[in-house]
């Protein structure tokens, strides 16, 4: 049974993964809630299979037109050194906290995205006249 929750996890991780939305929105939460995996553990599993994900996914958007390199380096440049701190951040936090702070981030970011989205409908809905 277990099996079939990771492969769960790696398609549901994968397919978003590859739209750019992040795996690990859904693959750490699987991990923890589903499979009774550490939050540290998932969120390395996270990592590791982000990287092969990335590449392909990479590709494909680069095949399909939708790279904007003009100003990469400044996403880039501080990500990576930033991420070298949490990582050494991470370690001194407790399972549980880094759980919460996960769960808090995650809720922020579904209304975000609700409420980005609802906003999105109804400004195109109103562009075309459309009550």
């Amino acid at each position: 049974m277990r099996f079939i929750v990771y492969l769960i996890a790696g398609v549901l991780g994968g397919f978003l993964g590859g739209m750019g939305m992040g795996g690990g929105t859904v693959l750490i939460p699987i991990l923890t809630i589903f499979c009774g995996v550490e939050q540290h553990l998932a969120q390395s599993v996270n990592l590791l299979s982000f990287l092969p994900m990335a590449l392909l996914s990479l590709r494909v958007h680069s095949q399909n037109g939708l790279l904007d390199t003009k100003g990469v380096l400044w996403v880039i440049l501080p990500a990576v050194a930033l991420s070298v701190l949490g990582g050494i951040f991470v370690k001194g936090v407790s399972g549980g906290a880094l759980k919460t702070s996960f769960g808090v981030f995650l809720c922020v970011l579904s209304v975000w995205q609700f409420y980005t989205g609802v906003k999105g409908v109804l400004a195109e809905r109103n562009a075309r006249g459309v009550k």
